[in-house]
């Protein structure tokens, strides 16, 4: 049977011009230099990624040194095409730069700097080809002739900026100042919702060998002090960690029961930020697949933590304005949401080295605002109280707190849900320290200021003693950790600071009561604890403190055991109300060993976090390029 003539035919695929042109110039056998037609062509046809993808990512690094010509010229006619300014071609040329560039940096090479420099230039014109594309970019960050083409420019010095950050290639971004023009593309009112990128390029040439050398972008950070440019920087981080945050809640939506979503959406304000509905739990049977989702968190929206952490360290203006600001209008506060996804990070640590990672980088910046004073009285303030969205995924859950709170309280909080949900015999140990530094100072400043504040204090006493008996379970398998004793040091240290400092901090009786109940309540734990890791021996040790008051009160009860209850035979068991009226009638004879030093701690200095950061830095750059290279940009 003939066919009809009305059936419809498959239609023929049309490959567009570019893509032919880019398998013309990478394969091996074509003339290796191209008729001045061809690259006039090459740069007026629209870039097609796609194209180039699937023509190099095949190729291997070896392959690609056979094809040295052809990459050469590439890279060196793109770069001309910048230099000149003209449209289309310079726009073309930026993006055709920019998969070119992902595509060859994301090979792995024998020698990386020299044999990328092969590639792209030759050892021989690398410092004339880089400096001209080095001024042209910046040019073009600086003064395009549109906000599109100026953001081009910036994701092409991201990219070299990321895939050449083990290579030397950073160095030409290094001696020439990006920064001028970066602060000028964040401050331009035309480019309020492409903050991020040019905030993480500088976070990312901030980094560069900057224990090496002295960074220059570190020095410009230190010294800047334009406060409107800071607080464009400080509300698109929060809406990075709003963002990053809702990722989270859209696998398991934490939202306490009674709440309205509207309320919630509202409070928390994710109404403000496009794109983020109402978050759906997935079903429960799913544990494997909710299990991987939560595993691949932190989003690529969390890079935005490390630029933060580097300018909280080098700039007091800009640690103000991140606990100060709020745009009117916005329900959520840039503070509120760091520290909102700060416990998120925190109840996930354990999934990851990571998610802890990106946790310890935030709890860097809690400690720097603990240690200086302007910022620690605004966290304290009355009339700077602010809501705080707390994760509450995993269990136990801490008290919720509706409505405003005092900021350094949803510290606290945060604080002791990574004490609460990490601990495992392969202790991290260094997350750990991080945590219970950040309670050190939190409780100094209150004390020194004699700040008094509501807060379930009860809570944090239970935290702590329970991490003492998990430590004292667990001692055969924790004592050989790296810094295990520089963690015992500290947390003893922060339960005698409260035992000795109580009643300058403290809202009432009634919870100082509560911590010496909690403490007689722990038994004989504590003499094993010091017996474990052999405590009384250490002259910088505390523990003596918490035994001498521990003890105290176990005479009085036994004391008060011992006597006749009225009719009958001695008390063997007391009530918790009879042991708190022993705790309280106590007081009289009781007398805490002060030691000195308790409040006083070292104030942070970068340097012994190197090997950290050194990490923080590599995972960063490679969530960027894994991020750019599953979006194609």
């Amino acid at each position: 049977m003939e066919q009809s003539p009305l059936t419809q035919q498959a239609r023929p695929s049309f490959q567009p011009k570019i893509v032919s042109l880019y398998e013309s110039l990478f394969k091996e056998g074509y003339e290796a230099s191209k008729s001045e037609g061809f690259w006039t062509e090459f740069f007026l046809l629209k870039c097609h990624p796609a194209g180039i993808v699937e023509v190099l990512r095949p190729l291997a690094s070896d392959d690609l040194m056979h094809l040295q010509p052809q990459t050469r010229q590439l890279f060196l006619r793109a770069v001309s095409c910048i230099k000149t300014g003209t449209g289309p071609q310079d726009e073309i040329a930026m993006e055709t730069l920019n998969i070119f560039l992902r595509e060859i940096l994301s090979k792995r090479y024998t020698n990386l700097s020299s044999d990328i420099i092969a590639l792209l230039t030759g050892l021989d014109n690398v410092d004339s080809i880089f400096t001209e594309l080095v001024a042209a970019l910046d040019s073009t960050i600086r003064s395009g002739r549109s906000v599109e083409l100026r953001y081009k420019a910036i994701q092409v010095v991201l990219c070299i900026a990321c895939g050449g950050f083990q290579t030397g290639l950073l160095s030409y971004f290094t001696h020439r100042d990006f920064f001028p023009a970066l602060v000028k593309f964040i401050n331009d009112p035309e480019t309020v919702l492409v903050g991020f990128d040019p905030f993480l390029l500088l976070g990312i040439l901030a980094n560069y060998n900057k224990f090496e050398f002295q960074n220059p972008y570190q020095l410009r950070l230190a010294d800047f002090v334009n406060e409107a440019t800071i607080k464009r920087i400080v509300k698109d981080i929060g809406t990075a960690c709003s963002q990053a945050r809702a990722d989270y809640i859209a696998i398991q939506d934490d939202t306490p029961e009674g709440w309205s979503i509207g309320g919630v959406l509202s409070y928390v304000g994710l109404s403000a930020i496009p794109g983020i509905s109402k978050p759906k739990t997935p079903p429960p049977g799913n544990t494997e697949a909710v299990k991987h989702s939560f595993d691949i968190l932190p989003s690529f929206r969390a890079t935005i933590l490390l630029p933060a952490y580097d300018f909280a360290h080098a700039n007091k203006v800009f640690c103000y304005q991140l606990v100060e600001y709020q745009e009117p209008g916005l329900p959520e506060a840039p503070i509120s949401a760091f520290i909102s996804l700060t416990s998120y990070l925190l109840q996930h640590a354990h999934r990851s080295p990571r998610t802890t990672f990106y946790a310890r980088t935030n709890l860097l910046v809690f400690r720097i605002l603990l240690e200086d004073q302007t910022t620690c009285k605004y966290l304290s303030s009355e009339e700077n109280k602010k809501p705080v969205r707390l994760c509450r995924q995993r269990q136990p859950h801490l008290p919720i707190v509706r409505g405003n709170r005092f900021l350094i309280t949803a510290i606290i909080d945060t604080v002791i849900d990574g004490i609460n949900h990490n601990l495992k015999k392969k202790l991290d140990v260094d997350l750990y320290i991080s945590c219970i530094v950040i309670l050190q100072r939190a409780l100094s400043y209150l004390i020194r200021s004699r700040t008094r504040l509501e807060y379930h204090w009860s809570d944090l006493w239970r935290s702590i003693l329970s991490f003492i008996r998990f430590l004292t379970s667990y001692s055969v398998d924790l004592q050989g950790l790296r810094h295990i004793q520089h963690l015992i040091h500290n947390l003893v240290n922060v339960v005698a600071l409260s035992l000795s400092s109580g009643d300058s901090f403290l809202p009432g009786a009634a919870e100082y009561d509560d911590l010496f109940y909690k403490l007689v309540e722990t038994g004989d734990i504590l003499t094993k604890f010091s017996d474990a890791y052999q405590l009384s021996t250490s002259p910088q040790s505390s523990i003596s403190i918490l035994l001498s008051v521990s003890e105290h009160y176990y005479r009085l009860i036994n004391d008060y055991t011992s006597q006749p209850s009225g009719k009958s035979k001695p008390l063997k068991n007391l009530s918790p109300r009879q042991v708190s009226e022993v705790i309280k009638s106590g007081y009289e004879t009781l007398s805490i060993k002060t030691k000195d030093g308790l409040d006083s701690w070292d104030k942070y200095r970068e340097v012994d976090e190197r090997v950290f950061l050194k990490r923080m830095a590599k995972i960063v750059v490679e969530d960027i390029k894994q991020a750019r290279a599953e979006d194609g940009n």
